[in-house]
Order: structure tokens, then C-alpha cells, then sequence
């Protein structure tokens, strides 16, 4: 008998058993897996197909990381813009300028006249309290330059003006700027003229303006307005990036550990088919990285929706044109590399204390409590880069002035982002120590603070995004507040804004006296003076001594003094009454004054204007002017001072009109001042002046600040619901046992809002201290401390918000098909 089985076949002719290996030949070798770089690629790819083809789940569950990244993406493509926008402003705004604001260009510094010049005289306006910017233009030879965005020279008596000036002009609306304008529009103004969309632009044409007096010659168009920039609006431009950019970057963080549970179990169904520990961590770093390119996408979709929204949002009262908000290449390609990375560095990171193994998930165990003193090192370090900066603590460390060279708002950035930083690690330790304190209560109550305090992480980290906002916001808050004290007229000077103010050339006694009846005959206007007037100084060195010089006929001096009798040639000395300044004392008659004029007359070498108050002056009491305030210094009619003379005088017109009738008596005021002098300049008495630069800084920030908040409601929505659909089958349970689904809702809104409480709790800590700090840092005092109110407000409408309209999300998953499962 040989050794072969026919019955079974399952032994050689040697006995051995089919297929198995030969004596000394070792196991049979199994196909091998790609290694290196390609098991990478393969487990990256494995992720993403997840992310794609897991159902109706995943597809859902996509969807909402993609929204929440995408937010975040839009968000960072619109700030990555700014720089590209502001320098396509300011590169329109160079090419049409011609000189310095607010200076003259000195006669023998501007060109020759020829066929090639121009003569330009700025002539500006506002109308409703909106700046109505623009020039005069006289062409002296056929080759005169002319402006960016326009074809051709107007004429005389022509003008040619921007589209949105056009269509006001036109409209109901404009009708009393209509009669400011009475001239012939010939062209619209185009794009590369202009600084935005709805900007309010002209250029008038003249044959009337010489050279002198506000007007200087060009040759062409594009010379430098580089204007100096407050440091302390450096310091506030750089804490309003940080407090807006911050919370986006927490936020995506946030949205890609969205379904952290579900990913969780295909891990371990993954290492139960045969996948390594480290394949796992590949396979959830390519469903991060799917997610976030999504994110991307979408992120991108919505800057360009957004982007058409650019004319409505004002810089400086100027709108934007959608072509100026685009990413800058490197900061596009930055946020285009940094989104994924950021995605999968916080997946990974999530997944440190997580072991997925064949049978189930293990998470660490016992559960440790979050640890305190490597949060509080963040917040320190940057407290440790703004310190140089504060005096007092720059004193008590030792540190040098350095600190306020250019590279301060670089500091202070990192300062601010490592202080707000720490607000968000230092909330889920500070959240876990309250709900571990939380006892009975009603059932809603304790099902909310139960959750908590299994994992307080999702909750805390869904809010963090709102506690820095909120933090940021505040600290801001009070950065303006602090800086506009100093910018702003005295609150309660003048009552209203019915008194105004104008400047323009120094006239002569009878065009002063035309001026003004002119001005007073306007219909809405109340009162009117006009004088000439400039600064004289008295002795030199510390005994230095300045006073004002005005000069007007005996009826106007009547109007801003009590004279007992007045005729050409008098002088007076108009002494306060329970005023600050002595005039009377301080420049008593006799004494010698000096009038150099301005440092644009001194350059020139313009003579100094010598003039002594006679001995014949007398002493009178002021009275109220119209702008409502009285005018001391020293009172002349025209035949006691050559007021032509006086270098860099001019003619100011003071003005009071209806309050019951103010807009359109001031509209009309204008019309009277543009009819007299297009160049005359006029404004407001009173109420809140702000600076330029400011002003621009706390419109961005509100802008923003708005934007940021509907991103962090919007990002929480997300997250809300995501938790909700993880949740989904123990609340149909709950609901299937009889637990009333009002006491689900409220579940949810305590679930939300005591995290909330506690974050906004611990931003308005941050957020002052934070304001403090900064406010040393640009030498400002604190000027309000309950800045944080309306902003906790905001953040706690954000809640109640996004509690409201998860509610149909829960009605829907706690439903009984909610309880299937596999």
C-alpha cells in the first residue's frame, strides 16, 4: 500500500499533507502590503474614502465639517485680502493726488507754467455728514495732465463726477447738492480714479483760479499722500487681527473633530480586521484631511459670494470694490497648506489617549483631571512679551525702551494671540471644576449636567470659540474707549450740531460784510460772523505768549463783544468773563505782537508781521459767538490792522441755523458757502470728532466683530447638532420611555449654556485684564470698565440662538426609527 489517501486525496505518495510546507522550508510567506510612503498614501486614501462613501452618516457628517471649515476659510481668505486691498486704495488714491494733505507745495518747488501744466485747487464738501471730496481744474496748454479715470479735461463750467455722485445729483435725495452743482456734467469718473464704489468725486473745470491761495501748478497726476500713522493705532490694528482671526482658528480646530465617536468605532473595526495601531492613526489623519480640502472648497465658494458684498462694507466711509478683496498669493497659499495641517495635527492630537482596539474603544483610564499649570504658562508667556512695553512694569523688570521701535505691533500681536490663547485652554480645566460641583436639580437639569460631567471636552471646546471672541472684543472695547477720550471734543460744549464753522482766503471789509449778509440771509440760518483772524505770539522764550488777532467792522465785533461804542480804527481786548486766560492781564495795550504765520509761510520766507495793540485799546467783556463760544484775544477794525499783511490769515465764518430745520439748513449754508468760494470749507460745531484713523480702526472692528459673532453661532449650530445626531439614539430612548421632549430642550440649552456662563465668566476676566494691559502699553487710562456688558450679551443671544434652531434637529432624531442600529 502506498502512502497516498485516494479516498480523501488530502496525503502525497510521502504521507505529507497537501499544501504543507516541506520539512526545513519554513511557514508559507504571505502576500506583503505595500511599506513607506505608499502604505501612507494607501491609508490616507482609505480615510478619505471613508469621509465620501460612509452613507448617509458620513455624507452628513462631511457636510457639516466642510461648513464649519469653510466659514472659518472665508473668514481667513477676507482678512487675507486686506493687505492686497488697502494697498489697492491707497495705489488709486496716490495716482490721482497732487500734494500733501492739508500743505501747499511752495511756488519755486511747483513747476514752470507751460503747454504740459495745470493749475488744481482741492475743493472738498460734505453733504448729509458724507464727505464730498474733489478739485478745481485749469488747464494752461493743450498737453495738460489729466486725472486717473477720466477722458478728458472738463471744460469751463463742466465737470465730471463719480457714478455714485451722478446718481445722487439725479435723485430726490440730492436736490440740495444739485444746486452746490450747478454745472454741466460732461463724463463720469472711472474706476482707476477712484477709491470705491459709492465714493462722492469731481472734477470741475475753471478759468477763474490762479496760482496762490490753495492753488499750485502740475505738471501731472501721482505724488505721495503718505500720511503718519498714529503707533497706537498700529498697537489697536494689531489686537483687532488678533481677536479677530483667533476665534477662527479655534473654530476650525473644533470642526474637524466633528463624529470623534463614530470615527472612533470604524478604528476599531479596522484593527479588528487586522489593521496596526499606527494604519488607524493614518486612516483618521486621511478623514481629517478629506474633510478639511472640502472645507476649502467651500470655504472658497463662500468668499466669493461674500466677496460681492464688498461695496456695502465702508473703510473710512468709502465703500469696496469686489476686485480689491483678493487673497494675497503667499497668504493664500499659506491658508491653503495650513487648514489641513491644522486638521490632521488636531486629529492626531485628540486621538493621543484613545486606544482602538479590536473589540471596542479604550480611553484612558481612570479618567485624570485636566491639569492647570501648563495652561497658565501660555497666558504667561505672553504677558512676558507685552510687559516691555508698560512703564511701570518695563520699570520694575529692568527692560529698555526697545520696545516701541517698529517691531512693537509684531509683539503685541503675539502678545494678545498667547493671552487669548490661554483663555481657551485655561475654559475646558475651568469647566470641569465647576460641573463637578453640580448636584440635583430638576430632570432636564441633571440629564445637562450628567453629560458634563462625563466629558465636559465637547461642550467646552464648542464654546471656546465664543469665550475668545468675547474676550478679544472687550479688550478692544476698552483700547477705544481708552484712545478716543483724547480724540474727542469736550461732551456737552455745544447742545447740538446746529453750529457751524468756515474757512477760506482772508477778504476784504466789504466782502466780509457781503459774506456775511449773504450767509444770514440763507433760509435756516439763525446768526452769522465772519472775520479775519490769525495766532500772534508776545515776548519769547519761557515768557512766550499766544493770543488771537481778529479783524472785522464794527457791527461783527458787536456780535462777539459788549461794546459800548465802536467806529473803524478802535481796538479792543476781549477779556473772558470767569475765563482761564487773562487776556487783559496778558496782553494788555501797548504790547508788541508777532504773526509769522504757519511753517509752509515760514519756508517760503514770508516777513514776519509786526503790530503793536495801541494805547487807546480798551478792555470789553466777550459775548456768546454763534458757534456758542465766546472769542477773546484781541479785537481790530480793519483801519487800526493791514489785515492783507498778515501772513496765512484767513477768513473764518461762524454760523448758527435752525434746529428744527438743521439738515437742510446746513446743506443750504453750504450751497451759500460753495456759491461764495467752491474751496470754502465747512463743518460742525461740536459732538463727537474722531480721528481719521480711528475712526477706521473701530468701523473695522465692528465689521468685524459682527462677522466673527455670526461665524461662532454659525460653527456652534454646527457643532450642536453634530452632537445632537451622536446622541441620537439614547434621546429616542428617553423619549420612548416617556421623558417629555421640552425636558430634552431645556437639556440641550443648559448642556450649551452652562459652558457658555462659564466661558463668558472667564472671557470678561481675560478681556479686561487684557484691555489693561494694552492700555498701559499705548500710556491711556481705563475710561470704561463695563465694555464687556453688551458684548457677554451678545454672546449669551448667540446661544439662545443657536439653542432655537437645533430644537427641529432634536424633535426630528428623537424619533423611535432613531433607536435602529446595526
Amino acid at each position: 500500500m502506498t502512502g497516498r489517501d485516494d479516498k480523501n486525496g488530502r496525503a502525497d505518495e510521502n504521507g505529507r499533507e497537501r499544501g504543507a510546507p516541506r520539512p526545513g522550508a519554513g511557514p508559507v510567506d504571505r502576500p506583503a502590503g505595500p511599506s513607506g510612503p505608499a502604505a501612507w498614501l494607501r491609508d490616507l486614501l482609505m480615510g478619505a474614502r471613508f469621509t465620501v462613501t460612509g452613507g448617509r452618516e458620513g455624507l452628513v457628517r462631511a457636510a457639516l465639517t466642510a461648513l464649519a471649515v469653510g466659514l472659518g476659510v472665508a473668514v481667513l481668505a477676507i482678512a487675507a485680502s486686506v493687505p492686497q486691498l488697502l494697498d489697492e486704495r491707497d495705489r488709486r488714491d496716490t495716482a490721482r493726488s497732487v500734494f500733501p494733505a492739508g500743505a501747499d507745495i511752495p511756488p519755486e518747488d511747483q513747476p514752470r507754467k507751460g503747454a504740459g501744466t495745470l493749475l488744481y485747487q482741492r475743493a472738498s464738501t460734505d453733504f448729509r455728514d458724507r464727505p464730498v471730496d474733489g478739485a478745481i481744474l485749469r488747464p494752461e496748454g493743450p498737453g495738460a495732465p489729466v486725472p486717473p479715470g477720466v477722458g478728458a479735461l472738463p471744460g469751463p463750467g463742466e465737470m465730471v463726477v463719480s457714478p455714485a455722485l451722478g446718481r445722487l445729483l439725479a435723485s430726490g435725495e440730492g436736490k440740495l447738492l444739485s444746486e452746490r452743482f450747478r454745472h454741466r456734467t460732461v463724463g463720469t469718473i472711472g474706476d482707476a480714479g477712484l477709491i470705491g464704489p459709492d465714493e462722492l468725486f469731481y472734477y470741475l473745470g475753471s478759468d477763474r483760479i490762479e496760482q496762490g491761495g490753495g492753488v499750485v501748478r502740475i505738471d501731472g497726476f501721482g505724488s505721495s499722500r503718505d500720511e503718519p500713522v498714529d503707533p497706537r493705532i498700529l498697537v489697536l490694528a494689531a489686537m483687532v487681527c488678533v481677536v479677530l482671526l483667533l476665534p477662527v482658528a479655534v473654530l476650525i480646530g473644533t470642526a474637524v473633530r466633528f463624529g470623534g465617536e463614530g470615527r472612533e468605532r470604524r478604528l476599531a473595526a479596522l484593527r479588528l480586521v487586522g489593521a496596526g495601531i499606527g494604519s488607524t492613526r493614518r486612516i483618521a489623519a486621511g478623514e481629517a484631511l478629506c474633510g478639511a480640502l472640502i472645507g476649502l472648497l467651500a470655504g472658497a465658494v463662500i468668499f466669493l459670494f461674500c466677496r460681492g458684498f464688498a461695496p456695502h462694507v465702508a473703510i473710512r466711509e468709502i465703500g469696496v470694490f469686489p476686485a480689491d478683496v483678493t487673497p494675497a498669493p503667499v497668504l493664500a497659499a499659506l491658508i491653503a497648506v495650513a487648514v489641513p495641517a491644522l486638521a490632521v495635527a488636531v486629529t492626531l492630537f485628540a486621538l493621543r489617549g484613545v486606544a482602538a482596539e479590536p473589540l471596542g474603544v479604550v480611553r484612558d483610564a481612570p479618567v485624570r483631571r485636566r491639569r492647570l499649570w501648563w495652561r497658565l504658562l501660555i497666558p504667561a508667556a505672553g504677558l512676558a512679551l507685552l510687559a516691555p512695553g508698560v512703564p511701570e512694569m518695563r520699570g520694575a523688570l529692568g527692560f529698555g525702551s526697545a520696545f516701541a521701535g517698529s517691531g512693537q505691533p509684531v509683539l503685541v500681536a503675539a502678545g494678545a494671540a498667547l493671552l487669548l490663547t490661554g483663555v481657551a485652554v485655561v475654559l475646558p480645566w475651568l469647566v470641569e471644576v465647576c460641573v463637578a460641583r453640580l448636584r440635583g436639580g430638576p430632570p432636564a437639569w441633571q440629564l445637562a449636567t450628567r453629560r458634563l460631567q462625563a466629558n465636559s471636552g465637547p461642550a467646552a471646546r464648542a464654546v471656546a470659540g465664543i469665550t475668545v471672541a468675547v474676550a478679544g472684543a472687550v479688550a478692544v472695547q476698552m483700547m477705544v474707549s481708552g484712545m478716543r477720550g483724547d480724540d474727542d471734543g469736550p461732551p456737552g460744549t455745544v447742545a447740538s450740531h446746529s453750529q457751524l464753522q468756515a474757512a477760506y482766503r482772508p477778504g476784504t471789509p466789504d466782502e466780509l460784510r457781503a459774506h456775511s449778509e449773504a450767509f444770514r440771509a440763507t433760509p435756516g440760518v439763525r446768526d452769522a460772523v465772519a472775520f479775519v483772524e490769525q495766532y500772534a505770539t508776545a515776548g519769547s522764550g519761557p515768557e512766550r505768549k499766544v493770543t488771537t488777532v481778529h479783524v472785522a467792522d464794527c457791527a461783527t465785533l458787536s456780535r462777539m463783544a459788549k461794546l459800548d461804542s465802536c467806529r473803524d480804527g478802535d481796538v479792543f481786548v476781549a477779556q473772558e468773563k470767569d475765563g482761564d486766560v487773562d487776556t487783559a492781564g496778558r496782553f494788555p495795550p501797548g504790547t508788541a505782537l508777532e504773526m509769522d504765520g504757519f511753517e509752509e509761510a515760514k519756508a517760503k520766507g514770508t516777513p514776519v508781521y509786526r503790530w503793536t495793540v495801541p494805547r487807546s485799546a480798551r478792555v470789553v467783556e466777550t459775548r456768546t459767538a454763534p458757534a456758542g463760544s465766546d472769542t477773546f484775544g484781541i479785537l481790530a477794525t480793519p483801519s487800526a490792522i493791514d489785515a492783507r499783511a498778515i501772513p496765512d490769515a484767513r477768513t473764518t465764518v461762524l454760523a448758527r441755523v435752525d434746529p428744527g430745520d438743521r439738515d437742510d439748513a446746513i446743506e443750504r449754508f453750504r450751497n451759500t458757502a460753495a456759491a461764495i468760494d467752491p474751496g470754502m470749507r465747512v463743518w460742525r460745531m461740536g459732538g463727537v470728532v474722531k480721528k481719521d484713523q480711528l475712526a477706521a480702526v473701530e468701523g473695522g472692528l465692528t465689521t468685524g466683530g459682527i462677522g466673527v459673532l455670526v461665524l461662532v453661532g454659525l460653527s456652534l449650530l454646527v457643532a450642536t447638532v453634530e452632537q445632537l445626531r451622536e446622541r441620537r439614539r439614547a434621546l429616542s430612548v428617553l423619549v420612548a420611555c416617556g421623558t417629555d421632549r421640552s425636558t430634552l430642550a431645556w437639556s440641550v440649552l443648559w448642556q450649551t449654556a452652562v459652558p457658555v456662563a462659564v466661558g463668558l465668566v472667564l472671557a470678561t476676566a481675560g478681556g479686561l485684564g487684557l484691555g489693561r494691559v494694552m492700555l498701559a502699553l499705548v500710556g491711556e487710562r481705563v475710561r470704561d470698565w463695563f465694555a464687556f456688558v453688551p458684548l457677554a450679551g451678545a454672546g449669551a443671544a448667540v446661544i439662545v440662538a443657536v439653542t432655537l434652531m437645533a430644537l427641529p434637529t432634536l424633535w426630528r432624531l428623537t424619533r423611535p426609527e432613531s433607536m435602529r442600529t446595526e
